[in-house]
């Protein structure tokens, strides 16, 4: 899948907007793939993997495009 940044946190979280879905999707950065947390910007594309939480989807294997 296919998304963009839409918030990133000091914390080492965020949420990614994905079109089409309702609801963003939080991710952590110990998923991204090839990218640092701290070179991550809100409005980067990404793409990444929907997985099923406790807490609900979330993004993993998340990686800049």
């Amino acid at each position: 899948m296919e998304g963009t940044i839409k918030t990133l946190t000091e914390k080492g979280f965020g949420f990614i907007t994905v079109e089409g879905e309702a609801k963003d999707l939080f991710f952590h950065s110990k998923e991204l793939q090839g990218v640092s947390y701290d070179e991550l910007k809100v409005g980067d594309k990404v793409s990444f993997e929907k997985a099923d939480s406790d807490k609900g989807p979330n993004a993993i294997n998340v990686s800049r495009i």
